[in-house]
């Protein structure tokens, strides 16, 4: 059966429902894509009718994240709050060998399933593989997202910064919508580009937020990219570990789109591919970096806060440990953030994976070995997400890892003391 095409004159007439992953960067896309005339809605949905509705359309063996995905756009089909023969639903395609390209055709198949079998489903991806002429990523919007999803990467990693420390309880959320709707508002003209201003003016006031002054674990999170950053996919994992008492260390999702490039570009190295698309490709990477190393700037420049890697840093990291031809799924990637993490500090991480991602586990739970061996003070769990999975089971590894990095934290802890009273004691002898 051939798919229902996304039209120009849909453009005028249809909704685009659009599944959540990431909730700053999405408030951004909503805002870029209404400006550029869709009509775009971004699901916030959560609860287990999600599940349930995955379930009943999809594989139980197929990737959590495709369950969830095509879950949350069902249910919203079925929930009459929408007029179906005026929706359309859009989803990404990466083009690569993980079964996320496959998502879009498991979506179709699930519209005939439920009943919609009229609803077009939008591809968006950069591969060519699927078009529609009602629905075009522009240069235009490219610059917009790619700046967007700076300001919402420094947005997300100082929220962590100051989230388990503030004292008004919900008052660095409430900073962060205020700078998300200043930004938003900025997507009208160019402002957006005063991106050195907007980035003093954004840290002065996060600085300025009531904090605790305290020592708290860091806990970093890496893994699939939806399982990483969705948290109807992780359960509200940043949540529960502020809850906890810890600091959660998110790296943005720019570093995954410098991935992807950097991959293009390592496929020209490695098989001599890509030739027409190699130096667009590197154009675009120089840019991205470019746009990261002004956030990392003005974030040392305040000195408030601490800065993420760049991510050449990233690359480095993971140099002797796994081979940058590792390309399925996040590849080198997620054991480039790992020893990334671990290099600055953050000694205990959580590895978010789908139960059933090949690549995730090869590259993740397969390579905490070799990291653990090289170095030992990490602290890495691995934690399955899947239907079956109960959110108690995750909580109480999640909480078994943290009793580990409390207990190295406070043999430290210890260690210091003796060593400073041996100090005294010496300095005292030789008086």
């Amino acid at each position: 059966m051939a798919h229902v095409e996304f039209t120009k004159e849909m453009k005028k007439t249809h909704k685009i429902l659009v599944p959540m992953m990431l909730p700053i960067h999405f408030a951004f896309l909503e805002k870029i894509l209404r400006e550029e005339g869709y009509n775009v809605e971004i699901l916030k949905t959560e609860g287990q009718q999600i599940i349930d509705a995955g379930l009943q359309h999809v594989h139980n063996d197929t990737c959590y994240p495709a369950l969830l995905v095509i879950g949350q756009m069902i249910d919203a089909l079925k929930s009459g709050k929408y007029d179906t023969d005026h929706i359309a639903l859009a989803i990404t395609q990466t083009g690569g060998g993980c079964r996320a390209s496959n998502y879009i055709h498991l979506l179709r198949k699930a519209l005939v399933q439920a009943g919609f079998p009229n609803v077009p489903v939008i591809s968006v991806n950069f591969s060519n593989l699927e078009k529609n002429s009602g629905f075009s990523m522009t240069p235009k919007m490219l610059v917009k997202i790619a700046f967007g999803f700076v300001y919402a990467d420094t947005l997300m990693w100082i929220k962590n910064q100051c989230k388990p420390y503030e004292i008004e309880k919900g008052s660095t959320d409430a900073l962060v919508t205020t700078w998300v709707e200043t930004i938003c508002e900025q997507f009208h003209s160019l402002s957006f580009l005063r991106i050195k201003q907007n980035y003093k003016e954004m840290l002065k006031d996060f600085a300025e937020l009531p904090r605790r002054n305290e020592a708290k674990i860091q806990v970093g999170i890496v893994g699939e990219i939806y399982m990483k950053y969705a948290p109807l996919g992780n359960n509200e994992l940043e949540e529960f570990l502020i809850q906890e008492g810890c600091e959660p260390v998110v790296t943005g999702v720019l570093d995954f789109g410098l991935y992807c490039l950097e991959n293009t570009l390592i496929d020209h190295e490695y098989y001599n591919r890509n030739k027409k698309a190699y130096p667009i490709v590197k154009l675009a990477k120089h840019y991205i970096m470019y746009l990261q190393e002004k956030a990392i700037k003005a974030i040392n420049k305040q000195g408030v806060f601490r800065a993420p890697d760049r991510f050449t840093e990233v690359i480095e990291s993971s140099e002797g440990i796994i081979n940058r031809g590792v390309k399925m799924g996040e590849g080198w990637l997620l054991t480039s953030e790992m020893v990334a993490l671990i290099k600055s500090g953050v000694n205990n991480i959580v590895c978010c994976q789908p139960f059933g991602c090949l690549p995730n586990h090869i590259v993740a739970k397969g390579m905490s070995r070799k990291i653990k061996d090289i170095y030992p003070m990490a602290n890495i769990v691995a934690i399955d997400y899947d239907p079956s999975a109960t959110k108690v089971n995750q909580e109480n590894r999640l909480k078994l890892m943290l009793s580990n990095a409390r207990l190295t934290q406070r043999f430290a802890q210890e260690d210091a003391k003796v060593a400073t009273e041996t100090q005294k004691e010496l300095a005292g002898s030789r008086t």
